[in-house]
C-alpha cells in the first residue's frame, strides 16, 4: 500500500513563504518611497536564514550586522584601492583585472575578518561582490544597503518572535 501523502501545506513552508515575502515587501515598499536601492541580492539570502534557521549563529542578528558592514567596507575599500569608485559596473564595462583584482580582495578581506571576528554570515560574500563589482558603489548607495540590512533583519526578529520561532535579539547563545 504506497505511503498517504500529506496535501496539507507544511507549517515551515508556510512560514518561509510569509517571512520572506513580509521582509522583501516592506524593503520593497521603503525602496518605492525613497527611490532608493532597499532591495539587492544578497538581503535574498540573509533573510532565508533568518526565516529558516533563525537560532543559528549565521542568521543572527549580531552575524548579519557585522557580517554586511564588513562586506559593504570591503567591497569599498577594494574599488578604491583599484581605482575603480567612479567606474561604471562590471555589467556595463565588462572584466578587466583591476575588477578581478576588486572581487577577489573584498571577498577575501570578508571572509578573513569574519572568521576573526566569529561572525559568520555567508550572505555577506554576495554583498561584499555586489559592491566590488560596482553594481552598488556610492557612499550613499552603501549606506542605504546597509540601513536596509538593518531593517530587514529587525522585520524578521519581529516576524520570527510574533511566530514563535526563537531569533536572539544580537547574537546567539555560545554552543557547546
Amino acid at each position: 500500500m504506497p505511503a498517504e501523502i500529506d496535501e496539507t501545506p507544511s507549517r515551515p513552508a508556510a512560514r518561509a513563504f510569509a517571512g520572506s515575502a513580509v521582509a522583501v515587501v516592506v524593503a520593497g515598499a521603503v525602496a518605492l518611497l525613497t527611490r532608493q536601492p532597499w532591495l539587492f541580492p544578497s538581503l535574498g539570502p540573509a533573510i532565508m536564514l533568518h526565516i529558516e534557521q533563525p537560532a543559528k549563529p549565521e542568521s543572527s542578528p549580531r552575524n548579519t550586522v557585522v557580517g554586511h558592514l564588513v562586506a559593504l567596507l570591503a567591497g569599498y575599500a577594494a574599488l578604491l584601492a583599484t581605482g575603480l569608485a567612479d567606474h561604471p559596473s562590471a555589467l556595463q564595462e565588462g572584466v578587466s583585472g583591476a575588477r578581478i583584482v576588486a572581487a577577489a580582495a573584498s571577498l577575501a578581506v570578508t571572509a578573513a575578518v569574519l572568521v576573526l571576528l566569529k561572525a559568520p554570515h555567508p550572505p555577506a560574500g554576495a554583498t561584499t561582490l555586489i559592491v566590488s563589482l560596482g553594481l552598488l558603489h556610492t557612499p550613499g548607495q552603501l549606506v542605504v544597503a546597509f540601513a536596509a540590512v538593518l531593517l530587514v533583519t529587525v522585520v524578521d526578529l519581529l516576524f520570527n518572535r510574533a511566530t514563535g520561532r526563537p531569533m536572539p535579539l544580537w547574537a546567539a547563545p555560545k554552543e557547546g
